[in-house]
């Protein structure tokens, strides 16, 4: 049981809970995790920690959005109302969330961070993401997951 599954539980949210083998070799996490549960690849996304720096403080955020994409990171940082973002550096991502790189969900972080899911996840309703671990992704409903994060929703990922 993960952080991001206990909260999902205490919450009453209904997800599900799918485990897959995971390579270790293979640093493509979301595109294995879309392989390993045969599931569309653009219902997978990826959680990204980014820094959004301002004249007095550097300020975390996650952004969320499907693993064929990119990161807008001028869209995200203005969805969150900062001017610019740039990516965090794994260890720190890691360090806030309390999750090892390929296994950072949305929730249940060490810290609780400003999120912005991209737009296109209102077009398939239930999304797969990290459940907290590497070889565990969890599928959950969009507006739970908007609730769980009280996150917004903007159009913050490019196709690559």
């Amino acid at each position: 049981m993960t952080p991001a599954i206990r909260i999902a539980e205490a919450a009453e949210i209904a997800i599900g809970v799918h485990h897959y083998e995971h390579d270790p070799s293979n640093q493509q996490y979301g595109l294995e995790a879309a392989e390993a549960l045969g599931v569309p690849v653009d219902s997978v996304f990826k959680t990204l920690i980014i820094d959004l720096g301002g004249s007095h403080e550097n300020h975390s955020a996650i952004a969320v959005i499907p693993v064929s994409t990119t990161l807008n990171l001028k869209a995200a940082a203005a969805a969150l109302g900062r001017k610019n973002a740039t990516m965090t550096e794994p260890e720190k991502a890691e360090r806030i969330t309390g999750y090892v790189r390929g296994g950072i969900s949305p929730l249940g972080t060490r810290t609780t961070l400003d999120t912005v899911i991209d737009v296109s996840a209102s077009k398939i309703g239930r999304l797969y993401c990290s459940g907290g671990r590497r070889g565990l992704d969890i599928s959950i409903g969009l507006q739970d997951l908007v609730q769980l994060t009280n996150a917004r929703l903007a159009s913050i990922a490019r196709q690559t």
